[in-house]
């Protein structure tokens, strides 16, 4: 995990958002690969193992990576450049959230859109931390504060109304999320376009 999204962090118990506290124990670069995150309200703690921050438990892990639709054989996965015009950040600077196996277009996006940090959700394996890359697992919320990302990618796996309600809710207003299914409905969310296995709307 890159050292300054631990500002971007939230416990994902349900209490008011308050900023998380870092104790590192092993480094590389500005990446964090041993440490704990701890919460200060509810005194939470949360381990950093290998460059992953968990923060999946008892309380947060129940229901969450099930809240999904029906399991759909995978589609084609459009060309990175899809998503960079989708995405349409206009710039360098913040955070790309990239949820289940969305995670995957890390590597390629980065490619494309520098100066951008990604924070892959739930990655599926074969997915490792990277400088441009941070890696968190979690339950039924996202362990994100509110309005945070420039932008959020969904993976087909994760397309539920718990997910997409998370999703939107860690995007900032006016930026886009990007959905691998072509039909979906979001709160909050005006819909822009659909095709090729893709939905993108802009958080209103």
């Amino acid at each position: 995990m890159h050292i300054e999204l631990t500002e971007m962090l939230r416990c994902p118990e349900s209490h008011p958002e308050e900023f998380l506290v870092l104790s590192t124990g092993e480094m590389s670069g500005r990446m964090v690969r041993y440490g704990v995150v701890g919460c200060p309200v509810c005194r939470r703690e949360y381990e950093v193992v290998e460059g992953v921050v968990h923060f999946e438990g008892r309380e947060t892990g129940e229901g969450g990576p099930g809240d999904s639709d029906t399991p759909r054989p995978p589609s084609p996965v459009p060309p990175p450049e899809v998503y960079q015009a989708l995405l349409d950040l206009g710039g360098p600077g913040g955070y790309v959230i990239l949820l289940g196996t969305a995670a995957r277009r890390a590597v390629s996006l980065a490619g494309l859109m520098g100066g951008i940090h990604f924070v892959g959700i739930n990655a599926p394996p074969g997915v490792e931390e990277l400088p441009v890359l941070s890696l968190l697992t979690t339950g039924a919320v996202l362990p994100l504060r509110q309005g945070m990302a420039r932008g959020v990618v969904v993976g087909a796996e994760l397309v539920g109304p718990a997910w997409l309600a998370e999703a939107t809710r860690v995007l900032l207003r006016g930026r886009r999320l990007v959905v691998e299914r072509e039909t979906v409905e979001v709160a909050d969310v005006r819909a822009l376009a659909s095709g090729d296995g893709l939905w993108v709307g802009e958080k209103t």
